[in-house]
Protein backbone atom coordinates (compact mmCIF):
# COMPACT_ATOMS: atom_id res chain seq x y z
CA UNK A 1 0.00 0.00 0.00
CA UNK A 2 1.56 3.40 -0.84
CA UNK A 3 2.37 5.60 1.91
CA UNK A 4 0.12 7.93 2.10
CA UNK A 5 -2.25 7.61 -0.37
CA UNK A 6 -6.24 7.81 -0.16
CA UNK A 7 -7.04 4.15 0.94
CA UNK A 8 -10.66 4.04 2.50
CA UNK A 9 -13.76 6.43 1.74
CA UNK A 10 -16.41 7.79 3.77
CA UNK A 11 -19.50 5.04 3.88
CA UNK A 12 -21.33 7.25 6.18
CA UNK A 13 -21.72 11.32 7.38
CA UNK A 14 -24.13 12.11 10.19
CA UNK A 15 -24.33 15.97 11.56
CA UNK A 16 -24.57 15.68 14.53
CA UNK A 17 -24.72 19.73 15.53
CA UNK A 18 -23.70 22.54 13.95
CA UNK A 19 -19.53 21.98 14.05
CA UNK A 20 -19.93 18.37 15.33
CA UNK A 21 -20.36 14.84 13.17
CA UNK A 22 -19.84 11.54 13.43
CA UNK A 23 -17.55 9.99 9.95
CA UNK A 24 -18.03 6.33 9.27
CA UNK A 25 -14.67 5.17 7.31
CA UNK A 26 -14.13 2.09 5.42
CA UNK A 27 -10.93 0.39 4.01
CA UNK A 28 -10.92 0.18 -0.02
CA UNK A 29 -10.06 -3.48 -0.26
CA UNK A 30 -7.51 -4.22 2.86
CA UNK A 31 -8.67 -5.53 6.40
CA UNK A 32 -9.03 -3.37 9.14
CA UNK A 33 -6.13 -4.03 11.82
CA UNK A 34 -7.26 -5.51 15.15
CA UNK A 35 -7.40 -2.71 18.08
CA UNK A 36 -8.18 -2.30 21.62
CA UNK A 37 -11.14 0.11 22.66
CA UNK A 38 -9.79 3.31 23.66
CA UNK A 39 -6.56 3.52 20.78
CA UNK A 40 -6.87 5.81 17.90
CA UNK A 41 -5.52 6.26 14.21
CA UNK A 42 -4.65 8.88 11.68
CA UNK A 43 -6.83 9.97 8.89
CA UNK A 44 -5.70 12.58 6.06
CA UNK A 45 -6.47 14.21 3.56
CA UNK A 46 -4.36 16.56 0.72
CA UNK A 47 -4.29 20.13 0.51
CA UNK A 48 -5.70 19.97 -2.56
CA UNK A 49 -8.77 18.50 -0.72
CA UNK A 50 -11.70 21.86 -0.60
CA UNK A 51 -12.07 22.81 2.87
CA UNK A 52 -16.30 23.36 4.37
CA UNK A 53 -17.70 26.65 3.82
CA UNK A 54 -18.27 27.74 7.18
CA UNK A 55 -14.79 27.69 7.48
CA UNK A 56 -11.86 30.68 8.22
CA UNK A 57 -9.76 30.98 5.42
CA UNK A 58 -6.16 29.31 5.85
CA UNK A 59 -3.09 31.71 6.81
CA UNK A 60 -0.81 29.59 5.21
CA UNK A 61 -2.45 27.19 2.84
CA UNK A 62 -1.04 23.59 2.63
CA UNK A 63 1.07 22.43 -0.75
CA UNK A 64 -1.93 20.66 -2.97
CA UNK A 65 0.06 17.35 -2.70
CA UNK A 66 0.79 17.21 1.22
CA UNK A 67 -1.17 15.07 3.04
CA UNK A 68 -2.58 16.44 6.35
CA UNK A 69 -2.92 14.06 8.92
CA UNK A 70 -3.93 14.46 12.52
CA UNK A 71 -4.98 11.36 15.16
CA UNK A 72 -8.35 10.27 15.84
CA UNK A 73 -9.65 8.34 19.06
CA UNK A 74 -12.18 5.12 17.62
CA UNK A 75 -15.18 5.53 18.72
CA UNK A 76 -16.79 2.20 16.88
CA UNK A 77 -17.06 -1.71 18.58
CA UNK A 78 -13.46 -3.47 18.23
CA UNK A 79 -15.83 -7.25 17.37
CA UNK A 80 -17.29 -5.12 14.48
CA UNK A 81 -14.58 -4.35 12.19
CA UNK A 82 -16.71 -3.02 8.58
CA UNK A 83 -15.73 0.25 9.18
CA UNK A 84 -14.47 2.53 12.13
CA UNK A 85 -16.12 5.97 13.19
CA UNK A 86 -15.24 8.83 14.76
CA UNK A 87 -16.79 12.36 16.17
CA UNK A 88 -14.82 14.90 15.41
CA UNK A 89 -15.46 18.86 15.91
CA UNK A 90 -15.09 21.47 13.12
CA UNK A 91 -11.71 23.52 14.46
CA UNK A 92 -12.68 26.03 11.96
CA UNK A 93 -9.21 27.89 11.60
CA UNK A 94 -7.62 24.32 11.34
CA UNK A 95 -5.74 22.47 8.80
CA UNK A 96 -7.50 18.81 8.41
CA UNK A 97 -11.00 19.43 9.94
CA UNK A 98 -12.48 21.72 7.34
CA UNK A 99 -11.69 19.27 4.78
CA UNK A 100 -13.07 16.90 6.78
CA UNK A 101 -16.47 18.42 7.58
CA UNK A 102 -16.18 19.19 3.20
CA UNK A 103 -16.68 15.35 2.85
CA UNK A 104 -19.01 13.40 1.29
CA UNK A 105 -20.61 9.22 1.31
CA UNK A 106 -18.04 7.87 -1.34
CA UNK A 107 -15.52 10.59 -1.02
CA UNK A 108 -12.17 9.27 -0.38
CA UNK A 109 -9.56 9.61 2.43
CA UNK A 110 -6.02 8.16 4.45
CA UNK A 111 -7.13 5.85 7.07
CA UNK A 112 -3.60 4.78 9.01
CA UNK A 113 -3.61 0.98 8.73
CA UNK A 114 -1.54 1.22 12.12
CA UNK A 115 -3.79 1.40 15.47
CA UNK A 116 -2.10 2.76 18.95
CA UNK A 117 -2.40 4.62 22.17
CA UNK A 118 -2.35 3.33 25.63
CA UNK A 119 -5.61 4.80 26.90
CA UNK A 120 -6.97 1.52 26.98
CA UNK A 121 -8.78 -1.09 29.54
CA UNK A 122 -6.22 -3.45 29.18
CA UNK A 123 -4.45 -3.05 32.94
CA UNK A 124 -7.76 -2.65 34.29
CA UNK A 125 -8.41 -5.79 36.71
CA UNK A 126 -11.69 -6.92 35.99
CA UNK A 127 -13.31 -6.27 39.25
CA UNK A 128 -12.85 -2.83 39.16
CA UNK A 129 -15.98 -0.75 38.42
CA UNK A 130 -15.04 1.60 35.56
CA UNK A 131 -15.87 5.64 35.08
CA UNK A 132 -15.46 7.56 32.20
CA UNK A 133 -15.24 10.90 32.45
CA UNK A 134 -15.27 13.19 29.28
CA UNK A 135 -16.08 16.70 27.68
CA UNK A 136 -17.16 16.92 24.10
CA UNK A 137 -15.39 14.66 21.59
CA UNK A 138 -13.51 13.26 24.18
CA UNK A 139 -16.32 10.93 24.47
CA UNK A 140 -15.12 8.99 21.52
CA UNK A 141 -13.07 6.08 22.79
CA UNK A 142 -15.67 5.36 25.79
CA UNK A 143 -18.21 4.76 22.97
CA UNK A 144 -15.65 2.01 21.69
CA UNK A 145 -15.19 0.38 25.42
CA UNK A 146 -19.09 0.17 25.63
CA UNK A 147 -20.38 -1.11 22.87
CA UNK A 148 -17.29 -3.90 22.95
CA UNK A 149 -17.53 -4.62 26.76
CA UNK A 150 -21.09 -3.86 28.12
CA UNK A 151 -22.49 -5.89 24.81
CA UNK A 152 -19.83 -8.51 26.38
CA UNK A 153 -21.81 -8.69 29.31
CA UNK A 154 -19.31 -7.96 31.78
CA UNK A 155 -20.42 -7.76 35.42
CA UNK A 156 -18.70 -4.49 36.51
CA UNK A 157 -20.49 -1.35 36.84
CA UNK A 158 -19.41 1.56 34.04
CA UNK A 159 -20.58 5.08 33.98
CA UNK A 160 -20.38 7.77 31.83
CA UNK A 161 -20.30 11.67 32.73
CA UNK A 162 -20.11 13.77 29.66
CA UNK A 163 -19.93 17.48 29.56
CA UNK A 164 -21.25 19.79 26.40
CA UNK A 165 -22.40 23.59 26.48
CA UNK A 166 -25.87 22.34 25.36
CA UNK A 167 -28.00 19.55 25.23
CA UNK A 168 -28.04 19.46 21.46
CA UNK A 169 -23.90 18.56 21.57
CA UNK A 170 -24.33 15.57 23.43
CA UNK A 171 -23.68 13.40 20.82
CA UNK A 172 -24.67 9.66 21.38
CA UNK A 173 -27.15 10.59 24.09
CA UNK A 174 -29.83 8.27 22.37
CA UNK A 175 -28.07 5.35 22.40
CA UNK A 176 -26.18 6.10 25.91
CA UNK A 177 -29.71 6.19 27.08
CA UNK A 178 -31.27 3.02 25.83
CA UNK A 179 -27.71 1.78 27.45
CA UNK A 180 -28.73 2.93 31.11
CA UNK A 181 -32.34 1.34 30.13
CA UNK A 182 -31.35 -2.18 29.16
CA UNK A 183 -27.94 -2.58 31.22
CA UNK A 184 -28.68 -2.59 35.25
CA UNK A 185 -24.51 -1.88 35.75
CA UNK A 186 -24.63 1.27 32.95
CA UNK A 187 -25.31 4.71 34.51
CA UNK A 188 -25.63 7.56 31.89
CA UNK A 189 -24.85 11.41 33.40
CA UNK A 190 -25.34 13.91 31.02
CA UNK A 191 -24.12 17.68 31.80
CA UNK A 192 -24.58 21.02 30.29
CA UNK A 193 -22.91 24.07 31.25
CA UNK A 194 -25.05 26.49 30.07
CA UNK A 195 -28.57 25.69 30.69
CA UNK A 196 -29.81 29.23 30.10
CA UNK A 197 -29.29 28.67 26.04
CA UNK A 198 -31.77 26.09 26.02
CA UNK A 199 -35.23 26.14 24.28
CA UNK A 200 -36.57 24.67 26.81
CA UNK A 201 -35.45 23.72 30.72
CA UNK A 202 -32.62 21.56 30.86
CA UNK A 203 -33.98 18.64 33.88
CA UNK A 204 -30.44 16.71 34.27
CA UNK A 205 -27.38 17.36 35.65
CA UNK A 206 -25.68 21.42 35.35
CA UNK A 207 -22.30 22.70 35.51
CA UNK A 208 -19.56 20.88 35.24
CA UNK A 209 -18.26 17.38 34.88
CA UNK A 210 -16.35 17.96 38.12
CA UNK A 211 -19.53 18.99 39.91
CA UNK A 212 -21.30 15.26 39.14
CA UNK A 213 -18.21 14.03 40.90
CA UNK A 214 -18.46 16.48 43.99
CA UNK A 215 -22.42 16.68 44.33
CA UNK A 216 -21.96 12.35 44.77
CA UNK A 217 -24.76 11.75 42.25
CA UNK A 218 -22.65 8.53 40.61
CA UNK A 219 -23.19 6.78 44.77
CA UNK A 220 -26.71 6.96 43.93
CA UNK A 221 -26.88 5.43 40.98
CA UNK A 222 -24.13 3.09 41.85
CA UNK A 223 -25.32 2.26 45.35
CA UNK A 224 -22.01 2.62 45.82
CA UNK A 225 -19.41 5.63 46.48
CA UNK A 226 -16.82 4.78 44.32
CA UNK A 227 -12.97 4.75 45.98
CA UNK A 228 -9.80 3.60 44.82
CA UNK A 229 -10.19 0.44 45.97
CA UNK A 230 -13.22 -0.57 43.74
CA UNK A 231 -13.03 1.88 40.61
CA UNK A 232 -10.98 3.22 37.73
CA UNK A 233 -11.27 6.48 36.78
CA UNK A 234 -10.77 7.38 32.94
CA UNK A 235 -10.71 10.96 31.95
CA UNK A 236 -10.43 12.43 28.15
CA UNK A 237 -11.66 15.74 26.75
CA UNK A 238 -10.12 19.30 27.77
CA UNK A 239 -7.07 19.78 29.47
CA UNK A 240 -8.87 21.99 32.04
CA UNK A 241 -10.97 19.76 33.04
CA UNK A 242 -8.80 16.88 33.03
CA UNK A 243 -6.23 19.14 35.86
CA UNK A 244 -9.28 19.93 37.90
CA UNK A 245 -10.85 16.10 38.07
CA UNK A 246 -7.28 14.98 38.66
CA UNK A 247 -6.28 16.96 41.67
CA UNK A 248 -9.72 16.11 43.10
CA UNK A 249 -9.00 12.32 42.91
CA UNK A 250 -6.00 12.80 44.01
CA UNK A 251 -6.93 14.33 47.33
CA UNK A 252 -9.61 11.51 48.21
CA UNK A 253 -6.57 8.77 47.21
CA UNK A 254 -6.51 8.06 43.60
CA UNK A 255 -3.44 8.05 41.93
CA UNK A 256 -2.23 8.09 38.14
CA UNK A 257 -1.92 5.15 36.21
CA UNK A 258 1.42 4.57 34.49
CA UNK A 259 3.03 1.71 33.44
CA UNK A 260 5.81 1.16 35.85
CA UNK A 261 3.21 2.52 39.32
CA UNK A 262 0.03 1.18 38.08
CA UNK A 263 -3.24 3.56 39.40
CA UNK A 264 -6.65 4.45 39.14
CA UNK A 265 -6.44 7.48 36.84
CA UNK A 266 -5.99 6.94 33.08
CA UNK A 267 -5.82 10.03 31.18
CA UNK A 268 -5.76 11.44 27.40
CA UNK A 269 -5.86 15.42 26.87
CA UNK A 270 -7.53 16.25 23.50
CA UNK A 271 -4.70 19.45 22.78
Amino acid sequence: MPAQEPNAVVVQKIEVAPGLMILRVAPDGWPLPDFSPGQFVTLGLPGAAPRCAVCEPEEQPAPADKMIVRAYSIASSSVALEYLEFFITLVRSGALTPRLFALRVGDRLWLSPKVTGLFTMDDVPADMNLLLIATGTGLAPYMSMLRTHLTAGEPRRFAVIHGARHSWDLAYRSELVTLQRICRNFAYVPVVSRPQDEPTAWAGAMGYVQDVWTRRTLDEAWKLRPAPENTHVFLCGNPGMVEKMQDILTAEGFKKHLRKEPGQIHVEKYW
